[in-house]
């Protein structure tokens, strides 16, 4: 494989590590985001890989706010579905190997047991819909395309995005002296960006393709990931526990959604670490990636 990569969404939180996972194993990359390449533009994004003539393209590029999702679905359904069709008929034109990146909100939540990826998919609002569409407008265009479905992910880059992540919306919450209140019946795996690139660089080298889950590992309510997040940072905010009936959105969200890692793990690739381990490790970068 040519080691040349193209990053959509490169000023994410996924789309920075990935950048950074690559560099460091020697590929020349391409980092662009939106301002750079907009993936709805079928005719920009075919120009611009036949430019550059990448083995791999990586789609970091993501409408992730759910609950907006309720009001725009054709907004999601354009940058998470049809911009992916784009990408791969433009993978397909030049022989370069699409990863695609995906959600735990392709299901339902009514599991009892980390989902893997055979589970039957049910998406249960228009974010999540939009995302099932993109792997298979994916996989319809490409036979070897990877699909890397992952949940909550939080990372350095976080720091320096619009939205945040969980960890520093927490942070945020904690410093107002507000009683924080957090659900506890909803469960996911969050996931370390650093880890997540990581795993999904090596899946790539492994020359895998289809559907591999790459969540945090760990399934744990918001709740106590929360609780972990403070014991962390050494703070002790006061802590309230909350529930769905309680804690009303205007998306709908599986309940139960994190995500088995067994089928990456059985191809040869490490396991992630535990949640607080990978927590610690994103205070140890924090101060590092801080705006100077």
């Amino acid at each position: 494989m040519i080691r040349r990569a193209i990053v959509f969404g490169a000023s994410g939180q996924l789309g920075v590590e990935l950048v950074r996972e690559l560099k460091l194993r020697q590929y020349e990359v391409a980092a662009w985001d939106r301002a750079q390449a907009d993936i709805t533009d079928r005719a920009a994004i075919e120009n611009a890989l036949a430019t550059f003539d990448a083995g791999v393209v990586l789609n970091a590029a993501a409408y992730n706010q759910v609950d907006v999702a309720e009001k725009e679905p054709q907004a999601a359904f354009l940058i998470n579905a049809l911009a992916v069709r784009n990408l791969a008929l433009a993978c397909r034109q030049i022989d370069a190997k699409l990863v695609h990146f995906s959600t735990d909100y392709v299901f339902d939540g009514t599991a009892t047991r980390p989902y893997v990826e055979e589970d039957p998919t049910h998406p249960l609002g228009a974010y999540a819909v939009s995302k099932l569409a993109g792997e298979l407008y994916a996989q319809a265009y490409l036979d070897t395309a990877l699909i890397v479905r992952t949940s909550g992910v939080f990372g350095p880059g976080g720091l320096t995005t619009a939205r945040g992540n969980f960890v520093e919306m927490m942070l945020r919450m904690a410093a107002s002296g507000q009683p924080i209140r957090m659900v506890e019946d909803h469960f996911a795996s969050p996931t370390f960006a650093p880890y997540l690139a990581a795993r999904s660089v090596d899946l790539v080298e492994r020359g895998l393709s289809g559907v591999f889950h790459a969540g945090g590992g760990t399934p744990i309510s918001w709740y106590d990931f929360a609780r972990t997040i403070f014991e962390v940072a050494g703070i002790q905010p006061v802590l309230h526990r909350s529930n769905e009936r309680e804690y009303r959105t205007t998306a709908r969200r599986p309940k139960y959604s994190p995500l088995s890692n067994s089928k990456m793990e059985r191809a040869g690739v490490n396991p992630m670490p535990p949640l607080r381990e990978a927590v610690e490790a994103y205070f140890a970068m924090r101060d590092q990636a801080k705006p100077k």
